[in-house]
């Protein structure tokens, strides 16, 4: 739909091209006016897609109207004075429509504006999609000496443990000892598939075998659950369970 203003100093003649509008499936009319600073109060808020424009008005000509809105809307100039022609497709009109205008003119008229303004909507370019960064699916640790970290991939790690100021990882093929607290870590993991059971271990969900009351399984390992984490964990159990 194609949002419609007539500006003309004759009313009889915006009433005329309301009437033209109205008849146009595509056209919608905003409204029609006399008074071309109230039209261009319109198109400044965004209601005008397109304007039916008189050039010769008494408080501002159709052409210093244009050089006001700019590129804000499409004009279709309406004059009796076919001199101002040329004028007009130097700024870029769509069409100049001759008083009397005969509806047949008319409609040719408002198809190229149709067509003008579909081709520039195609042209218009269309903001990215930003796609979020994929998340690490490993992370580096502090190794023995004071420049060396070690690469642990998230998904062969079973389990945490932590004592005081250092953590052992536990992996599917080794062990990791690394100075740095449990809290520290467990911020560096995701969640889920990682999971704080109790004041001294974080497990990997995905590599629990069983869970027997307080007790959790991880091949021939048990791990305990914390009274602080049992009902949260509990719980995470239960909605897999419905899956």
């Amino acid at each position: 739909m194609i949002r419609c203003i007539a500006v003309d100093d004759e009313a009889y003649a915006a009433n005329i091209l309301a009437d033209y509008i109205g008849k146009v499936p595509f056209l919608e009319l905003v409204g029609t006016t006399t008074s071309p600073l109230e039209a261009i109060s319109w198109v400044q808020d965004g209601k005008v897609d397109l304007v039916f424009l008189d050039i010769q008005m008494p408080e501002l000509t159709g052409i210093q109207f244009m050089k006001i809105c700019g590129n804000k809307c499409r004009v279709i100039l309406t004059t009796a004075y076919p001199e101002y022609a040329l004028e007009g497709y130097e700024l870029d009109v769509i069409d100049y429509l001759l008083k009397p205008i005969a509806f047949d003119r008319f409609l040719r008229a408002v198809h190229k504006a149709q067509v003008a303004m579909t081709t520039l909507a195609k042209q218009t370019p269309v903001a990215p999609v930003l796609v979020p960064a994929a998340a690490p699916d490993f992370m580096f640790v502090k190794g023995e000496s004071k420049n060396k970290f070690l690469r642990v991939d998230f998904n062969e790690m079973l389990y945490v443990e932590g004592l005081k100021n250092y953590v052992s990882i536990f992996t599917q093929r080794l062990r990791l000892v690394t100075y740095q607290t449990l809290r520290d870590l467990e911020e560096q993991l995701p969640q889920p598939p990682f999971y704080r059971v109790h004041k001294s271990y974080i497990i990997s969900i995905d590599k629990v075998s069983m869970v027997d009351g307080n007790t959790i399984y991880i091949g021939d390992t048990t791990i305990p659950v914390g009274e602080t984490y049992r009902e949260g964990f509990l719980k995470m159990i239960r909605e897999r369970e419905q899956r």
